[in-house]
């Protein structure tokens, strides 16, 4: 997604960071690049999402949020391949019990305390073929109004990101 965008966004620069497996740590890492780089949107992808939406007062494109990571990384125990290259070329990573459990703490009071500011800059973007995560009537009910569907499955392709997201992410740059 993150290559996607950044052939179709020219000249916005977008970041993509490899992201550590322990979410604390993770969050930690995204919250210091807003800090130090302010950017305009950010973008989560499913795990991704799930991190985007825990950084409270910037605007945000959550697509396909997995809002329960535990309960899939439940059924993902062991090794796990990368699904894209990374920096530090490793190629894997280990789900453990320990892994599963700071994601259940970490989604415990994720939507406490939603603001109509936060609401506001807070969209969502859901496939209608997601066979992977399912948190569209989720995301409804806390962001009323702020849900868009999508044509597609959980990862979303080329010209998917250029026919859908694309538009939706110049219009979010609008409100700017």
């Amino acid at each position: 997604m993150a290559s996607s965008l950044r052939i179709l966004l020219r000249p916005c620069e977008v970041l993509s960071p490899d992201l550590p497996l322990e979410p604390q740590a993770a969050l930690d890492l995204l919250r210091g690049l807003c800090e130090e780089n302010n950017p305009d949107l950010v973008v989560g992808l499913s795990l991704g999402g799930f991190l985007a939406q825990k950084l409270r007062g910037r605007r945000k494109l959550l697509v396909n949020p997995d809002f329960h990571p535990s309960v899939l990384l439940g059924t993902m125990k062991g090794e796990r391949p990368y699904l894209s290259p990374r920096a530090d070329g490793a190629v894997s990573f280990t789900v453990d019990d320990a892994v599963i459990g700071a994601y259940a703490r970490m989604e415990e009071g994720q939507f406490d305390a939603l603001t109509p500011e936060e609401i506001a800059l807070t969209t969502g973007m859901f496939a209608d073929g997601d066979a992977l995560v399912h948190c569209a009537s989720e995301f409804g009910e806390r962001y009323p109004l702020r849900r868009i569907d999508y044509p597609g499955g959980h990862l979303p392709d080329y010209p998917a990101i250029k026919k859908y997201f694309v538009p939706v992410i110049n219009d979010l740059f609008t409100q700017i």
